[in-house]
């Protein structure tokens, strides 16, 4: 008799230079043809010692370490760490710089899922979206550069408040050998005001793109084909499993930290709280989108509120906040202060803290220890993604090799935080 091929399982890697595997994940897969049988990611591949890096650094130098964690939601990481160090400082931010920060938080809100769908959509099949959502990304960005100068790094939030007051005048385009006066002058006809007619030019115009989004998307038979039913996760796995953020609240828990847990001036803002049914990847695109609606209501209240109400956006207190440029160029004491702050930094009393915020992957928190000197005695971040990604075995399981690449996209995760 002619003898049968052997049957077996195989095991194999999926990433890191899988351009679905999101920059360096290692998913080291176990197959039964086409079916998943066990999937075990592998992590560390973009480690950077942040935590440690952190404890030989004073307080103000780690800001910018921050941005660099989950580097799609640049401010809100850096606002956890901003309000450890205001806990147990025991200080807190002027109402102004309150609402610039929420406005900031809720616009990287927006920036974090236009990444996200633009890449889930690239890892389904869905080429068109990413464009799409880069077009109105480009907006945005250009608010963080108005603000900080930089792009994406920003390093805005500071201990007492923000860098510096909102811009009362846009940058403008000039004409260029890629671009004539005419076309310039189109680039330009949002960027007459200030920052914040900039801003609710945005809000005007986005539901409408976030409708031509879902008019790609929602209804599209093959979109749903690929994420309906398609890793699974109950309300109490879910809870189990220490989800939070769109992960969680896609499987129907109520939980949201700007609600439960109000931080700045989140309780005076009105807006709700999107909650899928099944739990499924593509209720936690549908929660996304959402979301992206809610924020753009945040934004244009906070728009409307920082308009009528001037004043200062960082705190009085040289021990802790540097005196200004123009202070510190005539007054011998506002030098020292500065020349201190920038070298030695300010102490935090003895103690432990922590502080969690609704970052736009879920509850970013920060636990920091001081001993009474100028840097942290320690420092721990936790990291909304590393939940879902540890999850990752339990939401392939009996899925097809293609639905990985789903399931992980629909994730949200980025090894910034995840590797630390």
């Amino acid at each position: 008799m002619e003898k049968l091929p052997e049957i077996r399982n195989y095991t194999f890697n999926f990433g890191p230079q899988h351009p679905a595997a999101h920059g360096v994940l290692r998913l080291i897969l176990e197959v039964d043809g086409e079916t998943i049988i066990k999937a075990d990611p592998h992590v560390g591949l973009l480690h950077r010692a942040t935590e440690k890096l952190a404890e030989s650094k004073p307080y103000n130098h780690t800001i910018g370490y921050m941005d660099r964690l989950d580097y799609v939601s640049m401010m809100c990481n850096e606002h956890g760490y901003v309000l450890a160090i205001e806990k147990l400082l025991g200080v807190e931010a002027p109402i102004r710089a309150q609402y610039i920060r929420v406005m900031f938080d809720e616009i990287t809100r927006i920036l974090n899922h236009l990444l996200w769908l633009g890449a889930h959509g690239l890892d389904v099949g869905a080429m068109s979206m990413f464009l799409y959502c880069f077009r109105e990304r480009e907006e945005l960005l250009d608010c963080y550069e108005a603000v900080s100068g930089s792009r994406m790094h920003a390093t805005y939030y500071r201990p007492g408040g923000v860098y510096r007051d909102l811009p009362a005048k846009m940058g403008q385009y000039k004409p260029s050998r890629w671009h004539t006066e005419k076309e310039v002058a189109k680039l330009n006809e949002n960027r007459q005001g200030s920052l914040l007619d900039f801003i609710w030019d945005f809000t005007e115009r986005f539901p409408k793109r976030v409708d031509e989004y879902e008019t790609l998307l929602t209804d599209n038979r093959i979109w749903k084909q690929r994420t309906v039913g398609i890793g699974v996760v109950s309300p109490d796995r879910a809870i189990a499993l220490g989800f939070s953020g769109p992960m969680l609240r896609a499987s129907g828990v109520a939980w949201d930290l700007r609600r439960k847990q109000p931080y700045e001036v989140y309780d005076k803002l009105d807006f709700d709280i999107p909650i899928g049914v099944t739990g499924d990847s593509y209720d936690r695109y549908l929660v996304r989108v959402e979301e992206m609606r809610q924020s753009n209501h945040i934004i244009r209240q906070c728009v409307e509120w920082l308009r009528h109400n001037p004043g200062p956006v960082i705190l009085d207190n040289n021990k802790i906040t540097p005196p200004s440029r123009v202070d510190m160029k005539n007054s011998m004491e506002s030098l020292i202060h500065h020349f201190k702050l920038m070298t030695e930094g300010y102490c935090l009393p003895v103690g432990e803290v922590y502080t969690a915020i609704e970052h736009p992957k879920g509850e970013f928190g920060v636990y920091l220890v001081s001993d009474g000197a100028n840097k942290p005695y320690r420092l721990k971040i936790r990291a909304a993604g590393f939940s879902h990604l540890a999850s990752m075995d339990e939401l392939v399981r009996g899925h097809m090799i293609a639905d990985a690449v789903t399931v992980l996209s629909s994730l949200d995760i980025v090894f910034g935080e995840i590797d630390r």
